[in-house]
């Protein structure tokens, strides 16, 4: 356990080693859950299966610019683990394609994660690396200076940066889980854009996070399951809460709320078809301004994958 206690140590003090520099915000999902694959790299095989997931928000949905030009956050995540005990852990991947405005970015990840056996309990230890290529189109932007220095003479500029990561996620299966995760850890900034006199470049995301949850169940309420967890999202210069519940209904069917302070109250629908669920969310904005809300569709399959040859029956409760 001296090992696995530097190891946790070492985590801590990198998270805050990198800390204290400038990051931009990555997306953000009201299905938070769904989305352990992508943002912490210790998750990858903890649910002993092969499991994929889809995921499309369209955020402020019909948000335009001044000029009609469709400008809303619009994000789409595919993701997939699975346990490899030769490796004695898991493997994970990511793509995602997120579009903000004039801006589009695409991120490829590739993750392992390292699984110690606590008794009751496992740890993964995750590491993943990523390539992300950031796209704007600059010449669509309008600045409140002419001729604003940044970006003058700056069209569409495209590159291609690359990152990594580091997560810890601990979990009591079907019970009690905890993740601690930095994406982007690196902060990878690219050489300057267009001509020399500009200061623009791009830079990833660099992002920290702390889930948990706690899914149980009421003796007297055999048929149903509750599912509350807290996400929290940060990279420095802003923070973002995510608190939520989903009540499962023989495993087939659920129901939710997410409230994102100051930001918007989600609510939740699911239904499982076998190995299939098909979850949506829809945001209902609290921040006034009259900003549309927000639509989020996913599917996800779980696979398991029964290395022993004995019967069980599993779905991990983060795919619904």
């Amino acid at each position: 356990m001296s090992a696995l206690k530097s190891i946790v140590l070492t985590l801590a003090l990198l998270v805050i080693t990198m800390a204290g520099l400038r990051a931009q915000q990555a997306p953000i999902f009201t299905n938070y859950t769904n989305s352990y694959a992508y943002i912490n790299p210790g998750f990858a095989g903890l649910s002993e299966g092969v499991n994929l997931l889809g995921l499309y928000r369209q955020q402020w949905a019909g948000f335009t610019s001044t000029d009609g030009d469709e400008i809303a956050p619009v994000t789409f995540l595919l993701t997939g683990d699975m346990p490899i005990k030769a490796l004695g852990g898991g493997i994970s991947f990511s793509i995602m394609t997120d579009k903000l405005g004039f801006e589009n970015n695409t991120n490829v990840g590739l993750g392992y994660s390292y699984h110690f056996d606590l008794g009751g309990s496992t740890l993964g230890l995750g590491a993943s690396v990523s390539l992300l290529n950031r796209t704007v189109d600059f010449g669509k932007l309008v600045t409140t200076m002419s001729g604003d220095p940044l970006i003058s003479g700056l069209g569409e500029e495209s590159k291609m940066l690359f990152d990594v990561s580091l997560g810890l996620f601990w979990q009591i299966p079907e019970s009690l889980y905890i993740g601690v995760s930095a994406i982007n850890l690196l902060e990878t900034t690219s050489k300057t854009l267009g001509n020399t006199e500009t200061a623009a470049s791009f830079t990833t995301d660099r992002t920290f996070y702390v889930v948990a949850g706690y899914p149980f169940m009421v003796e007297t309420l055999p048929s149903f399951k509750f599912i509350p967890s807290v996400g929290v999202m940060s990279d420095i210069a802003s923070t973002q809460l995510n608190a939520g519940i989903k009540v499962l209904y023989n495993d087939v069917f659920s129901l939710g709320v997410n409230y994102r302070p100051q930001e918007s109250v989600g609510l939740t629908v699911g239904v499982a078809i076998k190995d299939f669920v098909i979850g949506y969310a829809y945001d209902i904005n609290t921040m006034g301004y009259h900003v549309p809300g927000s639509h989020e569709i996913a599917l996800s399959y779980c696979f398991k994958l029964d290395t022993d040859r004995t019967p069980r029956d599993y779905r991990s409760v983060r795919y619904l």
